[in-house]
């Protein structure tokens, strides 16, 4: 019979999650303690992102592994998207008495391969008894004397440039709504994303004067950007495409427009910029213009017809 976390206890779990973790240059005291020390050199970014099963993972869809993982990612993009470097992240975990403790071993390895990847460390966190599974990272980061880059700040004039997926992760949750599993490119994105790290820090040293990460989706994300900085965003699709991984589904789901992937799919956690026109960085895309106008996103000069993107209190989805 499988162990759980009843048979081990919560205080003999968290020392067994917090053996051994890696040390990180900025991190003065790690867990062990009421709370972490961090050593920062400019000022401090923290964001959060709270995960909960059968809203943003199944677990019949997702190993525990792909799920830390995912946790880590999502939470890092939003420093990522002010120009930060990710330094400490802490984990709330809260799942059942029952829950087996190979299941939450799994989790953690994801948490400390994406921080790794992230270049960030896990610096403690929070046990505690639920129904299902709530993932909650806290996520630290460093401007090292940057200022923020914020929504608010494109410019007319200025290029809109992405780095990044954009629509893998959608076209990933189509195909496993459906029962399928292939392509495997699209379902592993939805599993865990794979966020462009350090393309934050990249985009503000080339000036980047807005940016966001597209969790929701590129036009409902854009939409913040436009009405905090007061503009009007224009993309041409005619500058991106669907690749054929995202062609194949949308093929087999009727011959649907692969774009709509593109569009209105979230979860990859690109980063999409504004840049004066000649100061997009290497190995980011420019998709449209700013303008002067009403603050909207326009797709090929009209308003996109479907709405898009996420809303965790619609019906629409």
């Amino acid at each position: 019979m499988a162990e759980t976390i009843s048979d081990v206890g919560e205080h003999p779990m968290i020392r067994r999650l917090t053996a051994g973790l890696a040390a990180h240059p900025q991190v003065v005291l790690g867990p062990g303690d009421d709370g972490a020390v961090l050593r920062f050199k400019g000022d401090v970014v923290v964001s959060t992102d709270t995960m909960v099963e059968d809203v943003h993972f199944k677990r019949a869809w997702s190993s525990a592994h792909d799920i830390g993982r995912k946790a880590v990612a999502s939470a890092v993009a939003d420093l990522e998207a002010m120009g930060a470097r990710p330094v400490g992240i802490v984990i709330a975990l809260n799942v059942s008495a029952t829950e087996t403790t190979q299941w939450i071993d799994g989790l953690q390895q994801g948490v400390l391969c994406e921080c790794e990847r992230a270049g960030c460390a896990l610096v403690g966190g929070d046990l505690s008894r639920s129904q299902q599974a709530v993932i909650t990272g806290t996520v630290l980061g460093d401007l090292e004397g940057r200022a923020p880059v914020r929504r608010a700040g494109a410019l007319p004039g200025q290029s809109i440039a992405y780095c990044g997926n954009l629509g893998m992760a959608e076209a990933g949750l189509a195909v496993l709504r459906r029962g399928f599993s292939s392509p495997a490119a699209v379902v592993r994105a939805h599993r865990f994303p794979d966020p462009p790290y350090r393309q934050g820090i990249v985009a503000a040293e080339a000036g980047a004067t807005a940016m966001i990460d597209i969790s929701d989706g590129l036009v409902a994300d854009l939409r913040h950007v436009a009405q905090a900085s007061g503009v009007r965003l224009e993309l041409d699709t005619a500058r991106f495409s669907a690749n054929e991984h995202q062609q194949r589904v949308a093929a087999a789901l009727g011959g649907i427009d692969p774009a709509q992937f593109i569009l209105a799919g979230g979860d990859d956690h690109a980063l999409v910029a504004t840049f004066a026109a000649d100061r997009v960085p290497d190995g980011w895309q420019v998709i449209g213009e700013v303008s002067e106008g009403e603050a909207c996103v326009l797709v090929d000069g009209a308003e996109w017809a479907p709405t898009g993107g996420w809303d965790h209190f619609s019906d629409s989805r």
